[in-house]
């Protein structure tokens, strides 16, 4: 085997539809477009969603719910993380910087601290939110809730 007799595959390789290109390729005259009607003429487009005049199916369903403008998203962080993050990593002062470089929360999260679990230290927590059940939890411990 040489470069000189090298070849696709059997059956690899498809000649191409020459389109338009006379009676005698066989797809000369209508250029396989059928005989007349929009479909057959240069520069036919329809409309997205169009369905032949049937009313199309975003018509057919109908509209529900709405998106508020207003709503603010906060980030939860549960109790139970930051008793996790006081037993493993020695932390009682909890702020933006040290959930961040923890991966609680990312660069644009606003933080809500919840309720969920046992919180057996003493820490300290600045937060944009806090549940009611999460600031008595933490003023039972002796701990502080600073809202930003």
């Amino acid at each position: 085997m040489n470069l000189h007799n090298l070849k696709p595959a059997e059956g690899a390789v498809k000649k191409v539809k020459r389109i338009g290109r006379g009676q005698g390729s066989g797809h000369g005259g209508t250029s396989t477009r059928g005989h007349k009607g929009a479909k057959s003429r240069s520069g036919y487009k329809t409309k997205i969603g169009f369905e032949g005049g049937q009313m199309p199916l975003q018509r057919r369903v109908p509209k529900f719910g709405f998106k508020n403008i207003n709503r603010v998203e906060y980030k939860g962080v549960n109790l139970t993380t930051i008793q996790y993050l006081f037993e493993n990593k020695n932390l009682s002062e909890f702020n933006f910087d040290v959930l961040k470089e923890n991966g609680i929360v990312s660069r644009n999260d606003l933080i809500k601290i919840l309720g969920k679990g046992e919180l057996t230290a003493k820490v300290n927590i600045t937060a944009h939110k806090f549940s009611t059940t999460a600031k008595a939890a933490i003023e039972a411990q002796g701990g502080t809730c600073t809202e930003i």
